[in-house]
C-alpha cells in the first residue's frame, strides 16, 4: 500500500523522482478499476529535466500509455502537459518542467 520506492539505480529527474512514463498507464488503469466507468482526464503530467531529448522521450512514452489505455476501452477525455513554460516550482526555478524553456536571467524563450 502506498508508493513503491524506486530502486537506487533508476534514472531520476531534476526533482529526484523516478523517470517512469509507464506510470501514466498504470495510474489510468488503477483509477478506472477503482472508480468504474467514469471519464478520466490526465492533468499536470510532465518531467523536470534540462535534457530536451529526454523530455520528448518521456512525453512519447506517456502518450503511448494513454493511447494504450484508450485502446483498452478506458474513457480518457484529455491529457494536459505540465507545463507549457518553465515556472517557479517547489520553491525554485531549477525544476524545469516546461515544454518551452525560459532563461530566467534574460527571459528569452
Amino acid at each position: 500500500d502506498g508508493p513503491i520506492p524506486a530502486a537506487d539505480d533508476v534514472e531520476r529527474t531534476l526533482t529526484t523522482w523516478e523517470y517512469y512514463p509507464g506510470a501514466v498507464g498504470e495510474a489510468l488503469r488503477h483509477t478506472a478499476e477503482v472508480v468504474g466507468d467514469v471519464p478520466l482526464i490526465v492533468t499536470e503530467n510532465g518531467i523536470a529535466t534540462d535534457d530536451d531529448s529526454r523530455r520528448a522521450d518521456y512525453y512519447a512514452g506517456a502518450l503511448s500509455e494513454v493511447a494504450s489505455a484508450l485502446e483498452d476501452g478506458i474513457d480518457i477525455r484529455g491529457y494536459l502537459a505540465w507545463s507549457a513554460l518553465d515556472n517557479y516550482e517547489w520553491g525554485t526555478y531549477k525544476a524545469t518542467f516546461g515544454l518551452i524553456a525560459i532563461d530566467w536571467e534574460t527571459f528569452e524563450r
